[in-house]
């Protein structure tokens, strides 16, 4: 959605490095989708920086930057009806009803005109990722999806457009989402309750944020974790000065 920063350079990489195993070539998209933000949300005020962002993609060797308009990407016409299932009610969508619907509607419509054979997507929108894998699979399109590790500023806070709207002070007490997650992490490897690591860090975080969720689940399925779980991930999603912040750490066993 524009406001470029290292995390989105580090996804064109991996789009430079596979394109060319296929001889292919990189696409970026820049779009500020309406139809993801609900009311009351920072569509209006979204950092936005597009000369800046066409400088470094040029710099990261970007074939095409395809800058489209809210008239060419939703039609008159345009019709998506496209169901999201289990992934609707959980996380994120609980407090951002519109958001996964209108993720699906423009990542579709984006796919439609790009038709690309990889898309590349940040593990960062952990839950955004499930459903575009998800979709690509229930309407079998021919698109294989890759993803990107989270890339994060050196106090460890997860790179994000929205962190602009920080000054320094608050961007340093933002950090420490990523060290309770990392004490939540070793918890969990030590095989400690699961359900009391969710509480301490539920408390931790309150201490400086308004939470909206901490989950400990199942990667496969952002389930519950039980005794056939291989991988879990740890979510977060919180509210601080007026900006939402998301995070998250997988645990491989």
């Amino acid at each position: 959605m524009g406001g470029l920063h290292q995390g989105h350079l580090s996804l064109i990489e991996i789009a430079t490095n596979n394109a060319k195993i296929i001889d292919g070539i990189v696409v970026v998209s820049i779009f500020l989708n309406p139809a993801q933000f609900g009311k009351n949300e920072d569509l209006s005020t979204y950092p936005q920086s597009l000369e800046d962002d066409i400088v470094q993609l040029k710099k990261s060797g970007v074939d095409v930057v395809f800058v489209p308009t809210v008239e060419e990407i939703y039609l008159d016409n345009y019709i998506f009806n496209y169901q999201i299932g289990e992934f609707a009610n959980i996380l994120c969508a609980k407090s951002r009803p519109d958001f996964f619907p209108g993720i699906a509607k423009v990542v579709f419509r984006l796919f439609d005109i790009i038709k690309p054979k990889i898309a590349i997507f940040g593990e960062k929108d952990f839950q955004q990722l499930a459903i575009i894998k998800k979709m690509v699979i229930d309407l079998n399109l021919n698109i294989q999806i890759l993803s990107g590790k989270i890339i994060r500023e050196n106090s460890g806070l997860a790179l994000s457009t929205r962190n602009k709207y920080l000054d320094k002070n608050s961007l340093k007490i933002a950090s420490n989402i990523y060290k309770y997650l990392q004490i939540a992490k070793t918890q969990v490897i030590e095989n400690k309750d699961i359900e009391t690591i969710s509480i301490e860090l539920k408390n931790k975080l309150q201490t400086n944020f308004n939470l909206d969720y901490c989950e400990i689940l199942d990667i496969d399925n952002l389930g519950k974790i039980t005794l056939n779980t291989k991988n879990i991930i740890i979510l977060v999603a919180v509210v601080f000065k007026n900006t939402r912040l998301i995070d998250n750490l997988i645990i491989k066993k």
